[in-house]
């Protein structure tokens, strides 16, 4: 239930979706072992390509020294390498190792399951107007 009207009743809207998501989410794969903050990094990061810190950090809404920490957690399990960037040498690139690609796959399919299940009743006007909301709320807060 969206609380009534009154300030701040979309944000917290936003924030029981948000956490009914992620326990959706970890429910489904919890067999990956995986905390959300992982399972956001390896969602983004399943088209394959490479990143900068700073680029995963903006992909992923989180703060770079809290990325570092996550980013230990997967290297360690093996899902990513940290490489130099052979552009900046000053700069490392992210990437998945083979292991971490089959799993940014079952990440990025379960993400694609919950979503079409949710839209399924939305209609297009409905989902450009979330869209829109969203969009304003990001860039509000860049």
């Amino acid at each position: 239930m969206i609380p009534g009207p009154g300030a701040g009743a979309l944000i917290l809207a936003l924030h029981r979706a948000t956490h009914a998501t992620l326990h959706e989410l970890a429910s489904q794969l919890a067999h990956l072992g995986l905390t959300s903050s992982e399972l956001n990094v390896l969602g983004c990061m399943a088209d394959g390509r490479s990143r900068s810190v700073g680029e995963l950090a903006a992909d992923t809404a989180t703060r770079p020294t809290t990325l570092t920490s996550v980013l230990d957690r997967l290297a360690h399990k093996g899902l990513v390498v940290r490489e130099l960037d052979p552009a900046d040498r000053r700069s490392f690139l992210i990437s998945l190792t083979a292991r971490g690609s089959e799993v940014a796959a079952a990440v990025r399919r379960a993400i694609g399951q919950l979503e079409r299940s949710a839209l399924a009743a939305v209609s297009d006007a409905d989902l450009a107007g979330f869209q829109a909301v969203t969009r304003a709320l990001t860039e509000a807060h860049l």
